[in-house]
């Protein structure tokens, strides 16, 4: 799909006239571009049309309205910590590809904690002996958060010194060696990685850090709005994540990988359509035309696995869908020989810093998330 599409274009497409498709340009509600072929023509933004398409075919009934806001429609809650626009990830106003640049993770939580200074994730000092990775995550965090106070009647301060806490914890089970270092270089001695690597894998966390209202987030948000303390609201967003249609996208792709290596990509991608699942790591919805977070970090990789490549190059044959950034993390994890769990661990550690600022904000607005349920079962 284009990102730009003509007049006649946009006006097939919304099926009205001339005059009403300019009204929505001078509305603001469709943006609007000289044709760089043409000066004399316009082309018109298409996400802006399918988002004005939406809300006209959904119609004006407020059940209608609520069900699509659930489900990729509508933004549902009034947040200012991030959002995607015209194609950008945005954190708090800034490009969070170009934050990735030189970011770390501790910086990256500044902006979105709206803090002057960066934050920082200590974690604690470990026996050898101790057990890294996903489970040990999730007792970590239960642990930290059967003890936590609650959330309500808190200054935003104290909250984001209770999630830095937690996440540094996070980070240490999942494997960050202890200190005050930036975590990115904490995890590569953890992981045995080089400073390329280290480099790498900074870029990725602040990628991961927010993603607007994602299904993890919300769940922290949900946590939050009856009170739980910050790790309880981390571990709500953790248990959510490891859904197979969250954050368990990585491991597929891995998978895929492996049956790419065993059979080839075209018979792998075959094979996976064949079962009529989706393809993963390949596509979003919110990125039509290739997902930014993924062509930022495969740029910071040295790919030469062969196997991922051919995947890639079969995937957009089959599907014509580009590589999102699970795919890209696949790649991250192949290429520095990381833990086979690391596309999962990367992604919990740096969206814990998303949670943890919708969290706070969602905790200072002072209400509470409880939608109704559109009941259609039998009645007394």
């Amino acid at each position: 799909m284009s990102e730009w599409l003509s007049r006649d274009e946009a006006l097939e497409r919304l099926k009205v006239r001339p005059q009403t498709l300019y009204a929505y340009v001078s509305r603001g509600r469709i943006g609007m571009r000289p044709d760089s072929a043409d000066p004399r023509r316009s082309q018109y933004r298409v996400d802006d049309i399918a988002a004005l398409m939406m809300r006209r075919e959904r119609g004006r009934s407020p059940s209608a309205i609520a069900e699509s806001a659930i489900a990729w429609g509508e933004p549902s809650l009034v947040t200012s910590i991030s959002t995607v626009s015209h194609g950008h990830l945005v954190y708090r106003g800034r490009d969070a590809v170009a934050l990735s640049e030189h970011a770390t993770l501790e910086e990256t939580a500044a902006v979105l904690w709206a803090l002057p200074e960066p934050v920082g994730f200590e974690a604690p000092a470990s026996d050898q002996s101790q057990q890294l990775g996903r489970a040990p995550a999730f007792m970590q965090l239960a642990m930290l958060a059967g003890q936590a106070r609650p959330s309500l009647g808190r200054g935003a301060a104290s909250l984001c010194a209770d999630a830095a806490r937690a996440i540094g914890v996070l980070a240490g089970a999942l494997g960050a060696s202890a200190g005050s270092d930036p975590v990115h270089m904490r995890l590569a001695r953890g992981w045995s990685v080089d400073e390329g690597g280290a480099q790498a894998i900074r870029r990725a966390l602040v990628l991961l850090a927010d993603h607007e209202l994602n299904a993890s987030t919300f769940a922290a948000r949900v946590a939050a709005s009856t009170g739980a303390s910050p790790a309880a609201c981390l571990l709500a967003g953790l248990a959510t994540l490891s859904g197979p249609r969250h954050g368990g996208a990585g491991e597929a792709v891995m998978q895929l990988a492996d049956d790419a290596a065993r059979h080839g990509a075209d018979a792998a991608i075959r094979r996976w359509l064949g079962h009529d699942r989706p393809l993963p790591a390949f596509g979003h919805p919110l990125y039509p035309e290739g997902d930014p977070r993924a062509t930022a970090l495969l740029a910071a990789i040295d790919n030469t696995d062969r196997t991922l490549r051919s995947l890639e190059i079969a995937a957009i044959a089959a599907t014509g869908a580009r590589p999102n950034v699970d795919f890209a993390l696949a790649v991250l994890t192949r290429s520095l020989d990381l833990p086979r769990d690391a596309p999962f661990q990367l992604f919990a550690l740096g969206r814990s810093v998303g949670w943890a600022a919708h969290m706070v904000e969602q905790a200072m607005s002072g209400g509470s998330i409880r939608p109704r349920g559109r009941y259609e079962g039998l009645l007394p």
